[in-house]
């Protein structure tokens, strides 16, 4: 099932701070095709999350962006692995994210953003401490915006193209449903990937639960009362 849109009811607010994250995503995503395959992987190694860095706590070189391995946790959100893995987290960002924005108001939406990606970087070192591998990605901020767009949209239907043998379908699966599903296959996902195997399929599903637990309560934290929501824009 791949999701195409949605319907949580109209909006007040322009999702300004959604479509500068989908630019800066994209354009960090140019950038790093640009490279070529060493200067990629540098770059990786360098602006991404790597455990074993605060496991030692001490920079591994490539050096980071500004000589501090803590400036990962910000970088590592906006590069991709792929065409793939960046065109799904954008599609799930185009969907969710300006619900979400709509609700949390500009400035609050981005940090509740900024701190779903440290949770979720947090809770993938803390699954793979030592591991010398880069991760990087948006989903693990994503996944908290997914947490959100449940809470605060529980009713709302999303608009999914199912796949059926040969033919293809568009149908409207609940909310809570469809993005329920999503974190019970991360979480299972997450424990099969425990142990001598852990991050072969080069997913970070831990990132994705930690992104996603993390932004079940601050969504409470940074969204606007309904009433002064509704005030707001009666008119």
């Amino acid at each position: 099932m791949i999701p195409i849109g949605d319907d949580p009811g109209p909006r007040h607010l322009t999702p300004f701070v959604t479509f500068a994250l989908l630019a800066a995503n994209v354009a960090a995503f140019v950038y790093t095709i640009s490279l070529g395959e060493r200067g990629i992987e540098t770059l990786y190694r360098s602006a991404g999350v790597v455990p074993l860095e605060f496991a030692r706590n001490q920079d591994i070189p490539p050096v980071a962006p500004g000589g501090s391995y803590y400036t990962t946790l910000l970088t590592s959100m906006f590069l991709h692995g792929g065409f793939l893995h960046i065109a799904s987290n954008m599609l799930f960002l185009w969907i969710y994210g300006d619900n979400v924005e709509d609700r949390l108001g500009h400035v609050r939406y981005l940090i509740f953003y900024l701190l779903c990606g440290l949770a979720a970087s947090a809770t993938h070192i803390f699954f793979n401490w030592g591991s010398q591998i880069p991760s990087i990605g948006a989903s693990g901020a994503i996944a908290g915006v997914l947490a959100g767009y449940i809470v605060m949209f529980p009713a709302a239907r999303i608009r999914t193209l199912l796949f059926i043998g040969p033919f293809i379908t568009i149908t409207r699966v609940p909310a809570l449903l469809l993005i329920g599903f999503w974190f019970v296959t991360q979480v299972f996902s997450g424990i099969a990937s425990l142990g001598p195997s852990e991050q072969t399929t080069g997913v970070a599903f831990w990132a994705h639960v930690g992104g996603f637990v993390a932004g079940l309560p601050l969504v409470l934290l940074f969204r606007q009362p309904r009433s002064s929501y509704d005030l707001a824009f009666r008119q």
